[in-house]
């Protein structure tokens, strides 16, 4: 390869690592306003994002003591999702303990 080839070849590559780097770029800038809007949307709805990790915890502990109901009731109110998809999460957790 002569030196011109070597020159064309790393001035496409330059372009190419550019122009990757701005989608990349774009990419970061969309999320971080769907985030924002999540997060306006989390504050007028109330509901607390730090006590879902830690309700998780209060559910596993209904399903080992056999209270199913009252975890998929307590679920329904930490997540806000229907009856179905809690249902269907508290037998999730439920085969994940046994």
């Amino acid at each position: 390869m002569d030196v011109a080839a070597i020159l064309l070849l790393l001035v496409a590559v330059l372009i190419a690592a550019w122009s990757i780097e701005r989608k990349v770029d774009r990419a970061d800038r969309r999320a971080a306003r769907v985030e924002r809007k999540l997060d306006l949307v989390v504050e007028h709805l109330g509901i607390e994002t730090d006590s879902l990790g830690l309700g998780l915890d209060g559910v596993r502990a209904l399903v080992r003591d056999g209270k199913k109901i009252e975890a998929i009731k307590t679920y329904r109110e930490m997540t806000g999702v229907g009856l179905k998809e809690a249902k269907d999460a508290v037998d999730r957790i439920e085969s994940d303990e046994s």
